[in-house]
């Protein structure tokens, strides 16, 4: 059976979820299903399998995560569900996701479990009990091979992005884990294609399964030109009004947020910073939401900050602006926002906002719309100031030219002779009076300074890296009996894939000497923390973080101290290796070319091994022993 859902669905509570998934999904400020969630929910909730064609952004891990939740049995401690996924980044995703529609279900347990985690961390975890596994085919088989992962009590297989794990080679590992499942247990398949490998894969290991096909709403928006800005969550208010202060043609602006709770506070923020603006969501009347409409067409607001529900048949002509502030949860839901903008023959302006962990939705988004979109950086404190500097102007400008200033030109001349002041210094003493609410020059706006001037670094000192899969403590002996042994079991071969991307980059050792700097080209401008540069490079190059030196961050480029005389091939890494979307073009810095202007460090003073002969005291009380 294919299902295309009306995109209009009624609510959650009409799906037949329990009360704790209800008051979860309320919490975090979902109003209605996507289509998607619409129409698996009670296919799965029925006990059916499933066979699901959606792309990924659709909202389909609510749409299985959901249903398999509300089956769970809280007091046994044992894997009851088991999610696959082709990568351990959307491990990771999924078994958050469980976790936030779980918060009213005390005891709930998830683990995910992926190649080039730690197999001690992972085999401790299992020992402890879970409910639900969220793993990557290769380690799942791994577990499974070693026992530590037992199925015996599984009611619930998923099998997600299932076209993208055929891709990457692990089908074969996929029909090996369903062969060692129970028979008797409900399975859910969700791909963005049904290739004939994936539909022989369902015939085989589905039982009648319900298909349901999520057909693409709109996929072309061609008058709205879009741009997306990476930056972290702590910075996205501050690039939100930076970019508001830098955008030509701007009108007004349709803000979109995921919650109810977000409306409220982000336009509480921006209304202290000076805007107009107001918030709509699902908690307004209609005559409250009417209001707050009328106010956005007649100009007495420019701003409204809104969740979709909310949004649903705004038609303002004004709006020359979309800013999806938070990321859709689909695809869809992306394309509906940003035809709120270019109507009645206007143009449009749509502006995302990523976190560098969702950079995975602008491809997906990409293919939707059918339009390249463009990559915009947080304008500079300076170039806020030049704006703001050139609107003050334009404004005397027009003042000039259309208002009579007799009386004023006698003012300025009457305090020129009272007092003394120079009408240069009457005019700059007026600027900042008609400024101070809104100051041209921004804090960190150093206009002043001369251009040819080198930027002072800002020294830091690379932060505390994690521990990574690379720096892996010396494995214990092993028990078991070695291969070829009579009473040694069996070892299951299969082929090595080509390109898979959980393994970890081998680490680079390097001979104990000198430091030298080498010369990045991403700075402070671009957003970028010291954490971020040691991770890329640890991560991408193998260059542990002890071998990382001194960091300082200019306004473009930053320098590192990193092992001198690196290998061409290294040198070759370091270049193509990308942070915050920048390449860094690594280079080793001329002689002279940096200057660092913090007073030299001080040596450690040498440490004696022995320990002092100190005397003691007559009359003095026995000292207590040291614990060993």
């Amino acid at each position: 059976m294919t299902i295309s859902p009306d995109l209009n669905a009624a609510g959650f509570d009409t799906l037949g979820l329990a009360k704790p998934l209800l008051q979860a999904l309320a919490d975090v400020g979902y109003e209605t299903p996507s289509p998607i969630q619409a129409a698996c929910i009670p296919v799965l909730l029925a006990g059916h399998d499933l066979l699901g064609e959606a792309q990924t952004g659709t909202g389909k891990t609510a749409a299985f995560a959901l249903p398999l939740l509300q089956k769970i049995d809280l007091k046994r401690a044992v894997p009851q569900a088991l999610i696959l996924t082709p990568t351990r980044e959307l491990a990771i995703q999924v078994a958050e996701a469980l976790q936030k529609y779980a918060h009213h279900m005390p005891g709930f347990h998830v683990l995910p479990i992926y190649g080039g985690q730690s197999m001690v961390v992972q085999l401790r975890a299992l020992s402890r009990g879970t409910h639900v596994i969220v793993g990557t085919p290769g380690r799942v088989m791994d577990h499974l091979e070693r026992k530590s992962l037992v199925l015996n009590n599984l009611q619930t297989l998923v099998l997600d992005e299932a076209d993208e794990m055929l891709r990457m080679g692990f089908i074969d590992d996929v029909k090996w884990i369903l062969e060692h499942t129970p028979a008797e247990r409900q399975t859910a398949l969700f791909s963005a294609t049904m290739p004939d490998a994936i539909r022989r894969v369902a015939r085989e290991h589905l039982r009648e399964p319900q298909e349901i096909k999520i057909r693409s709403a709109t996929s072309t928006v061609v008058a709205t030109s879009q741009s997306y800005c990476q930056t972290h969550t702590g910075q996205k208010l501050e690039a939100l009004t930076r970019i508001l202060e830098v955008e030509d043609d701007f009108d007004a602006a349709l803000i979109f947020v995921r919650t109810k709770t977000a409306t409220v506070e982000l336009a509480d923020k921006l209304e202290a910073r000076g805007y107009s603006v107001a918030a709509l969501n699902g908690d307004l009347t209609q005559g409250l939401r009417e209001q707050v409409i009328e106010r956005l067409k007649a100009g007495t607001i420019d701003i409204v900050v809104a969740t979709d529900v909310a949004a649903r048949g705004l038609d303002v002509a004004r709006v020359s602006h979309v800013i999806n502030y938070d990321v859709p949860y689909d695809t869809e839901a992306y394309v509906h926002r940003i035809g709120r903008t270019g109507r009645a023959g206007r143009t449009g302006r749509a502006i995302l906002f990523l976190a560098p962990r969702e950079m995975y939705m602008l491809k997906l988004i990409e293919r939707a719309t059918k339009q390249k979109i463009t990559a915009l950086t947080m304008p500079t404190p300076g170039e806020v100031a030049n704006r703001r500097v050139a609107q003050f102007t334009q404004q005397i400008v027009d003042i000039i030219k259309t208002e009579k200033l007799d009386f004023f030109f006698d003012v300025v001349r009457r305090m020129e002779g009272e007092q003394d002041i120079a009408a240069r210094e009457i005019a700059a003493a007026l600027a900042w009076l008609a400024t101070r609410e809104r100051p041209l020059q921004m804090p960190g706006a150093n206009d002043h300074a001369p251009r040819d001037a080198a930027p002072a670094p800002a020294a830091v000192s690379p932060a505390p890296t994690p521990a990574r899969d690379t720096e892996r403590k010396p494995a214990r002996a092993s028990t078991k009996p070695p291969e070829g042994h009579a009473d040694a079991e069996p070892r299951r071969e299969r082929p090595v894939k080509e390109g898979r991307s959980d393994t970890p980059v081998k680490q680079r050792t390097f001979a104990p000497g000198t430091l030298a700097r080498y010369r990045i080209e991403i700075g402070r401008n671009q957003g970028v923390l010291p954490k971020e540069i040691v991770g890329a490079i640890a991560n991408e190059a193998g260059i542990a973080g002890k071998d990382i030196g001194q960091i300082n961050l200019f306004d473009d480029y930053s320098s590192v101290e990193l092992p001198a005389g690196l290998s061409d091939d290294l040198m070759d890494i370091l270049r193509r290796i990308r942070v915050r979307q920048f390449a860094l073009k690594t280079r080793v810095m001329e002689p002279g070319e940096f200057v660092d202007t913090r007073p030299p460090r001080r040596a450690p003073p040498a440490r004696d091994s022995k320990k002092p002969d100190w005397k003691k005291p007559a009359g003095a009380k026995p000292e207590w022993k040291k614990r060993t």
